[in-house]
């Protein structure tokens, strides 16, 4: 799923059998160790790895005014959110080693770390956050009206029971109804009673209740009335996206769009060649200049340079500066969200002399920022002329979802995976069938690949063969590398592999 803005991609989610996402999933836990040196616990939740839980991350004491200063997510997917710079219990007094425990993955496992673990559980819905655990009732800072706030948190406590958990009201329920909300509540408040008598009759470690979809969680969290359109080509998605919204929010109804071209959607919009760019160290700026992204294991660094913007008159160096670090600023916002990078980043701007300059450059990055998802923070200009900034990380960047280390090259480069390979293959093989010049395609793979299509994909070839008017046959063949693929037309087997396939992208 691509996110699109001003003809320009900025996102893109991916869900695949290959690639679950856990992010949101609530499991019954059993406590493996209690580290009283570091002040967390490592918990057995029947994944490869067990889950790191912060004594920040337990269920505490609320202070009072906390609600006032709420995020829509229920402050959970972003991290520690301050609260380590708290006082807490030690853990050691609150949790032993061989409990159970119910918690909530907050980041998926990323390199050698495990999943992140919460035990302040959140439920999102579309209008509201629901939290167990909590008794507050707060309304996302991304409602600036005063009025509205005071409405909204007035309407939560009316429509929360006591003793009923607390809420927060997100973005999208501004100016909704009470019917709405309460039809929400009432939803989401029965999806923890089903949980927790789930976790009643179940044996630790178990999941006791998975997030949304990629598509339900879109729909759930991004689309509204902001959004222009919401494009679809598939038919069995587009029904699913239907039914939603008009249980949710008929209105929207109009902006559903369902593809049927011939061309593929992602080369419609030229989507395709952003998912490329995503993987290269250098991309150029609107100036002529360019940026350097290099992830490295400790945090992803970020070099600008002038390239060969030179300025209009080349008398003002300062002003050509200027106009780089404006444009590197507004690019390497919306890099980060398209390659989901997280953690720790360093960007090197040019170096400019006037102080108002560099803070118009901060100011601009920081406002393109403010549209990402995730939750970011960019630091004042150090003494070396850094800006360090960081980003929620919640899952694996891009980088590292859709490539791994390559064999041949003992990790100085990566490869495509062979899911990924075969999603290549299907892709070129649609275009081949929108230009309508082909009758039959054999498809030349690495081992590695057929393999994975014969155990992982076995009805990848019919199903293709029902949608398009080519014969296909697919062969495995050693001598190609495990990320290249060839196709070779007709009984000549003329081979028109860069006829239809666009630059390596996933």
């Amino acid at each position: 799923m691509a996110l699109m803005e001003d003809s320009r991609l900025v996102e893109l989610m991916l869900d695949r059998p290959d690639h679950g996402r856990t992010v949101g999933d609530i499991y019954l836990g059993k406590v493996e160790a209690v580290l009283p040196g570091i002040q967390a616990s490592f918990v057995d939740i029947g994944a490869e790895k067990a889950g790191f839980l912060h004594v920040s991350d337990l269920v505490q004491p609320e202070e009072e005014g906390e609600e006032d200063d709420e995020d829509e997510n229920g402050g959970e997917e972003n991290g520690d959110g301050g609260r380590r710079s708290r006082s807490y219990p030690p853990i050691q007094t609150q949790i032993r080693q061989g409990e159970t425990l119910l918690v909530q993955l907050t980041k998926e496992p990323i390199g050698t770390k495990g999943p992140r673990l919460t035990a302040q559980i959140s439920l999102p819905g579309r209008f509201l956050v629901y939290m167990p655990f909590s008794t507050h009732v707060g309304v996302s800072r991304k409602i600036d009206d005063r009025e509205e706030r005071q409405r909204l948190r007035q309407l939560g406590r009316e429509i929360r029971p006591e003793g009923g958990g607390g809420l927060i009201i997100r973005t999208v329920g501004e100016e909704l109804s009470r019917a709405k909300f309460e039809a929400e509540y009432d939803r989401l408040h029965s999806t923890w009673l089903k949980i927790t008598e789930r976790a009643g009759r179940s044996g630790a470690p178990a999941l006791l209740h998975s997030d949304a979809t990629l598509v339900s969680g879109v729909l759930r969290d991004l689309f509204s009335d902001k959004l222009d359109a919401l494009i679809v080509d598939s038919e069995e998605v587009y029904r699913e996206i239907v039914q939603y919204v008009e249980s949710v929010d008929s209105e929207l109804l109009g902006r559903v769009k369902h593809y049927r071209d011939s061309v593929p959607l992602f080369d419609r919009y030229d989507i395709e060649e952003e998912i490329a760019e995503a993987f290269e160290r250098k991309v150029m700026l609107p100036s002529g200049g360019y940026i350097i992204v290099e992830p490295t294991e400790a945090l992803v660094s970020i070099d600008v340079n002038t390239g060969r913007f030179t300025g209009k008159g080349r008398k003002d160096p300062e002003e050509t500066i200027l106009q780089t670090n404006l444009d590197a600023a507004r690019e390497i916002a919306r890099q980060l969200r398209l390659r989901d990078i997280g953690g720790i980043i360093v960007v090197d701007f040019i170096d400019m002399r006037s102080q108002d300059n560099r803070d118009r450059v901060l100011h601009e990055m920081r406002s393109h920022l403010g549209r990402d998802r995730a939750r970011t923070k960019a630091f004042s200009v150090s003494e070396l002329g850094l800006v360090e900034m960081t980003r929620q990380r919640v899952r694996p960047s891009l980088f590292q979802t859709l490539t791994r280390v390559c064999e041949y090259c003992q990790g100085a480069g990566r490869v495509f995976t062979p899911p990924t390979v075969v999603r290549r293959v299907e892709r070129s093989l649609k275009r081949a069938a929108a230009a309508g010049n082909e009758s039959r395609i054999r498809i030349r793979v690495h081992p590695e690949v057929a393999l994975h299509v014969m155990e992982e994909e076995p009805d990848f070839l019919q199903r293709l063969q029902e949608r398009m008017p080519i014969k296909l046959e697919l062969l495995d063949d050693p001598l190609l590398r495990e990320d290249e693929f060839r196709l070779l037309s007709g009984p000549a087997e003329t081979d028109v592999t860069e006829r239809y396939v666009t630059r390596q992208a996933g």
